[in-house]
C-alpha cells in the first residue's frame, strides 16, 4: 500500500480561552444560557404562594425565601456551576447524554484503517466460548436508557420553556392595562413565532445582540432588590436554613417544593450549552452577575410580599416593581422581561440543537441536517426541523393551557427528573471515569439524589395538573431514540461484519501486458477476476500462517471483469477497513468493473474549514491496479461536496512519486477515466431474521414488525447519503439485503 496526504487531528476539543476573549465568552453566555433561569423571579413566588390564596406569614415567607436561596445555591450554583461541568466530554458537549458519552467513550480510531483495503483476513472468529459480560457491559443499556429519558425530557423542557416565560412576560399587561388580559395568549404566540424564525442567524449573532438585553435584565432585577429590602430588610434571615427547615415542619406543606423547583429551572440548559461555550465562561457570568442578581430580586420581592400583603399577592413580581403601576420604571421592566423571557426561550431552544446533535452523532436519532453557524465553535449549530417542530408545539402548548400558571403545573417535572439523570450518571463517572474512590462518588450522590428527590416527589404531585405533558413527550422520545440506537447498531453490525479483504474475491490475470512491467507492474490494462464469496476457495478457513494469497486461487472458477472506461466512488458509511458490502453487491448486479475505482470514508475535523489542498488522504492498493482508498477530511462548516478533480489529481500526485518511470502512461489513462464519474451508494433493505426459543412466532413477528415495518421506511426517508451535494444522476444506488 501507498499513502499520500496529510493526518489530522478528527477529535474535536472544548475551546480554551483566556483574556479578552473569556470575558467575551461570558459575556456572550448571558444572551443563551441564564435567561431561563434568570427569568424565573418572574412566577416562582406565586408559583409557591398562588394569587387566589391567603397571604402568607412573614415567617413563610422568610422560610419560603430561604428555600429559594439555599436551592439556587446548591443545584445550580454548587452542583451544576462546580460539578458538573468539569464533567462534559472531551468535545466540550454537556448535557446527560454527554455524561454517558464520557462513560461509554467511542473508541480511538485511525483514519488510515479506513484506507486499508487488503492486508487482513476477514474471516469469523473460531473462538467458540462467550466471554463473561463486564460490570460496564452490564449496566450499558440501563444507563443508556437513563440518559436518553433524561435528553427527552430536556428535550420536552424545551417546549415548555418558551410557553411559561413568555407568557408569564406577556401577561403583566394586565396588571396596567386589564382590557387587554384577554390577547395575552395571542401576544405571546406572536413573540414566539418571532423568535423561531430568527434562529438561523446563529447561536454567536444571537449571543451578542440578546447579552447586553439579559445584562440590562439582571441588573434592573439587582437594583429594584434592593430598593425592595429597605421596606423589610428582616429578609435577610432567610439565609439561615433553619427558616425553611421550621417552614415544612411548621405547615407539612409539601407542595411548596414545586414552587420553589421553579426557581432552579434552567440547570439542565446551563449544562446542555456547554457545547455552546466553554465551562470557565459559564462560571464566572453565574458566579459574578447571575447569582447575586437573582439572590437581590427574591429577597426584594419577599420584602414587598411581607410589608404590602394582598397588594402584592396578585402578581408579585408586576406589583413589587418600585414606583407607580403605571409608571416609567414598570414599562421599562415589562419591556425588559418580555425581551429576557424570548431570551431565556432561546436558551433552551439552543440547549435542544446541542442535545439533538449530540444524539445524532451517537447513532440514537435519524441523521437530520445540521447546520453549523460559526467559524470557532462547532457546537453552534442550528437545525431547520427541529426548530420548526419546536415552534408548533409550543404555540399548541400556549394556546392549550391559556395561563402561565398552567403552564407552571407542567413545567417542574421535567426538570427534577432531568436532575436527578444527572446525579446518577455523575456519580458513576466519578468512579469510572475519573477513577476517585467510591466513598467520594456517594459524598456527592448522597445529599443531591436526596434534594432531587425532594423536588421530584413534590413535581410528580402535579403530573394530573399538567405534568403529564412533558412525561409522555419524554416517554414518547425516549422509546424513540432507544428502539433506533437498537436498529442502527444492528445495521452497522451487519456493515462490518460484511466488509471484505479486496484480495479475496478480486483476483489477477496470470500474463501481464507488455507494458506492465514498464511501469512496475500495476498496468490499468490487466484483466482482473471475481471470485464468488461461495466458492471454495472463499469458505475455506483461513490459517493462522497468514493471509490467504492470490495464488492460491489460480485453479478456481473465475470470472473475468469487464474494464469500462470510468471512475466509480463507493461511499463507505461505517468507519474500518476493508472493502464494503456496496462493491460486491455492485459486481454481482453489473459483472463489471471501473477502470478507477476509489473507496471513500468521510472524517469531520475541529477546524471550521479544510484547505483545498488537504481535503484529501489517498493510499493505493499495489497489488490490485485501479484500487485507491480515499479519506476526506471536512471540516464542521465545510459543505459535503466530493470534487473528483481534486481526488483524482491526489492520486496521481502518488502515482508519480511511486512509479517514476511509468507514471505518465497512468496518469493519463486515470484521468481518460476520470472524465466520467459515478458515486455508489449502499442502501440496505433491512430484513429480520427468525427467532428461536421460547415465543419465538410472537418475538420474530414483534421484532419483524420494529425492523421492518417501522426502521426500514424511516431509514429510507432519512439516508445517511441524505446531506451529499451532487446531481441525482451521479449517484448509483446499490440495494443490499442486510438480514439482522
Amino acid at each position: 500500500m501507498s499513502e499520500s496526504g496529510l493526518s489530522h487531528n478528527v477529535i474535536r476539543r472544548a475551546p480554551t480561552l483566556s483574556g479578552l476573549a473569556l470575558l467575551t465568552f461570558s459575556f456572550q453566555t448571558l444572551g443563551i444560557i441564564y435567561s431561563d433561569i434568570g427569568t424565573s423571579p418572574l412566577y416562582v413566588l406565586n408559583g409557591i404562594w398562588p394569587p387566589s390564596g391567603p397571604v402568607p406569614s412573614e415567617e413563610d415567607v422568610i422560610g419560603g425565601l430561604s428555600a429559594i436561596i439555599w436551592s439556587i445555591t446548591l443545584l445550580p450554583l454548587v452542583k451544576y456551576v462546580f460539578i458538573s461541568l468539569r464533567f462534559g466530554t472531551t468535545e466540550g458537549e454537556g448535557g446527560t447524554f454527554a455524561l454517558f458519552h464520557g462513560l461509554y467513550p467511542p473508541k480511538a480510531h485511525d483514519v488510515a484503517i479506513d484506507r486499508t483495503l487488503t492486508g487482513e483476513t476477514f474471516a469469523p472468529s473460531t473462538r467458540r466460548f462467550r466471554m463473561k459480560k463486564s460490570f460496564m457491559d452490564t449496566i450499558r443499556w440501563p444507563l443508556l436508557v437513563l440518559a436518553l429519558f433524561g435528553t427527552s425530557l430536556t428535550l420536552a423542557d424545551g417546549i415548555l420553556t418558551p410557553a411559561v416565560s413568555v407568557t408569564s412576560a406577556v401577561s403583566g399587561i394586565a396588571v396596567a392595562k386589564a382590557s387587554v388580559s384577554g390577547d395575552v395568549v395571542p401576544i405571546s404566540i406572536a413573540f414566539l413565532s418571532a423568535l423561531f424564525l430568527v434562529q438561523r442567524v446563529g447561536t454567536s449573532k444571537l449571543a451578542f445582540l440578546f447579552a447586553p438585553i439579559t445584562f440590562m435584565w439582571f441588573a434592573l432585577l439587582a437594583i429594584t432588590g434592593i430598593v425592595n429590602i429597605t421596606h423589610h430588610p428582616g429578609v435577610f434571615r432567610a439565609f439561615d436554613p433553619s427558616r425553611l427547615v421550621l417552614l415544612f415542619t411548621r405547615t407539612h406543606d409539601y407542595d411548596m417544593l414545586a414552587g420553589v423547583l421553579l426557581a432552579v429551572t434552567g440547570c439542565e440548559a446551563l449544562f446542555a450549552n456547554l457545547g455552546q461555550f466553554n465551562a470557565l465562561s459559564i462560571q464566572i457570568a453565574f458566579g459574578c452577575i447571575v447569582y447575586p442578581s437573582l439572590i437581590l430580586a427574591y429577597l426584594g420581592q419577599g420584602a414587598r410580599l411581607i410589608s404590602d400583603g394582598e397588594k402584592v399577592l396578585p402578581n408579585i413580581f408586576y406589583h413589587s416593581i418600585p414606583g407607580k403601576e403605571n409608571g416609567p420604571l414598570f414599562w421599562i421592566l415589562y419591556v425588559f422581561a418580555i425581551l429576557a423571557t424570548i431570551i431565556a426561550s432561546q436558551a433552551m431552544i439552543t440547549a435542544t440543537f446541542s442535545l439533538v446533535q449530540q444524539v445524532i452523532h451517537m447513532k440514537s436519532l435519524p441523521p437530520i441536517r445540521l447546520q453549523h453557524t460559526s467559524d470557532k465553535v462547532q457546537g453552534q449549530i442550528y437545525i431547520p426541523m427541529v426548530n420548526w417542530i419546536l415552534m408548533i408545539a409550543t404555540i399548541v402548548m400556549v394556546a392549550a393551557f391559556q395561563s402561565s400558571t398552567s403552564l407552571s403545573n407542567a413545567y417542574g417535572f421535567a426538570v427534577a427528573t432531568v436532575m436527578f439523570a444527572t446525579t446518577v450518571l455523575i456519580s458513576f463517572q466519578i468512579i469510572l471515569v475519573k477513577r476517585k474512590p467510591i466513598w467520594l462518588a456517594l459524598l456527592f450522590f448522597v445529599p443531591f439524589a436526596f434534594f432531587d428527590g425532594l423536588f421530584w416527589g413534590a413535581s410528580l404531585k402535579k403530573i394530573p395538573h399538567g405534568a403529564w405533558v412533558p412525561f409522555m413527550i419524554g416517554v414518547l422520545l425516549c422509546a424513540t431514540m432507544t428502539f433506533w440506537t437498537w436498529a442502527k447498531g444492528l445495521e452497522d453490525k451487519f456493515d462490518g461484519k460484511n466488509r471484505r479483504n479486496l484480495r479475496h474475491f478480486i483476483a489477477l490475470d496470470d500474463v501481464e501486458s507488455p507494458e506492465s512491467e514498464e511501469i512496475c507492474g500495476v498496468d490499468l490494462e490487466r484483466t482482473l477476476y471475481y471470485m464468488s464469496p461461495a466458492s471454495p476457495a472463499l469458505s475455506r478457513q483461513v490459517s493462522n500462517s497468514g493471509e490467504k494469497s492470490i495464488a492460491s486461487t489460480e485453479e478456481e472458477e473465475k470470472r473475468e471483469l469487464v474494464r469500462i472506461n470510468t471512475c466509480a466512488i463507493f461511499h463507505k458509511l461505517t468507519p474500518g477497513r476493508g472493502v464494503p458490502h456496496s462493491f460486491i453487491g455492485f459486481i454481482r448486479q453489473w459483472p463489471s468493473l471501473p477502470r478507477v475505482v476509489i473507496f471513500l470514508s468521510v472524517h469531520v475535523i475541529n477546524v471550521a474549514r479544510v484547505p483545498v489542498d488537504e481535503r484529501y488522504q489517498v493510499t493505493k492498493v499495489r497489488s490490485v491496479p485501479g484500487f485507491n482508498g480515499v479519506t476526506y477530511c471536512l471540516g464542521f462548516r465545510d459543505d459535503f461536496e466530493v470534487k473528483v478533480d481534486e481526488v483524482i489529481n491526489k492520486i496521481c500526485e502518488l502515482e508519480m512519486l511511486t512509479n517514476p518511470a511509468g507514471y505518465v502512461k497512468i496518469m493519463r489513462r486515470i484521468r481518460e477515466a476520470a472524465q466520467t464519474s459515478t458515486h455508489i451508494v449502499p442502501h440496505y433493505h433491512v430484513v429480520s431474521k427468525p427467532i428461536d426459543g421460547k415465543f419465538s412466532a410472537i418475538r420474530s413477528y414483534l421484532r419483524s414488525t420494529l425492523l421492518e415495518g417501522i426502521y426500514r421506511p424511516i431509514a429510507s426517508m432519512f439516508p445517511e447519503s441524505g446531506n451529499w451535494l451532487g446531481a441525482a444522476d451521479e449517484i448509483i444506488h446499490v440495494g443490499i439485503n442486510a438480514v439482522i
